[in-house]
């Protein structure tokens, strides 16, 4: 299964009907003058690797941080969310599963792409393949291990299928050798994928 981590960088010949006629309406347009081409990119990056995971990375670093807010997130994760901000489209209503020692947690929108924006901005492409939607759920170990992530038999794996009414973000376990962080150098070890649960928070480097 295809799990490109470059999401927006595509030849068109590798693009889906859909994408395919955005990218000519896209290039109709650049070439009438109407839109500049650099600065749908600059939108595009923020919100895919800026804005929307750095979201998350801060919700998910004050969850490992303060036990009050890691509980108030188990039980209402919208208002949680948003009273650090965030909120808005896609991100309405939400809840938070937590990762833990004998189960990791997996989420996939079989249906059709339902994804929290607000925290973890544009989903990737993998995330919308019939691939990905499809073997989530039958064979969620055979597709974490796809992307690298191999975990021991004895770990549940749970998969949390998101709707148009609601939507999941992944808290990680917290690694190791993190006690003397601030949150914000927490927020710096979460990846996007750890919270969709295709990966792990990084480790941080030995001092």
């Amino acid at each position: 299964m295809p799990h490109d981590h470059d999401d927006h960088h595509h030849h068109d010949n590798e693009l889906d009907p859909m994408a395919a006629r955005v990218r000519a309406l896209e290039t109709i347009l650049t070439e009438k003058g109407l839109i500049d081409p650099a600065a749908i990119d600059a939108i595009v990056d923020t919100y895919e690797t800026k804005v929307g995971p750095r979201n998350g990375a801060r919700v998910v670093a004050k969850a490992w941080s303060n036990p009050d807010y890691a509980d108030w997130l188990k039980r209402d994760a919208t208002a949680a969310i948003a009273d650090l901000g965030y909120t808005g489209r896609q991100g309405e209503h939400m809840q938070v599963v937590f990762n833990t020692p004998d189960t990791h947690n997996l989420v996939v929108c079989t249906l059709c792409s339902c994804y929290p924006w607000s925290v973890l901005g544009l989903p990737p492409v993998w995330y919308k393949s019939p691939p990905y939607r499809s073997r989530a759920v039958i064979d969620p170990r055979g597709v974490l291990a796809e992307f690298d992530l191999i975990l021991p038999e004895t770990t549940k794996i749970r998969v949390w299928d998101s709707t148009a009414e609601l939507r999941y973000l992944v808290v990680p376990m917290r690694p190791e050798g993190t006690d003397g962080l601030s949150e914000e150098q927490l927020a710096d070890l979460v990846t996007r994928d750890s919270m969709i649960g295709t990966g792990l928070p990084l480790i941080p480097e030995p001092a």
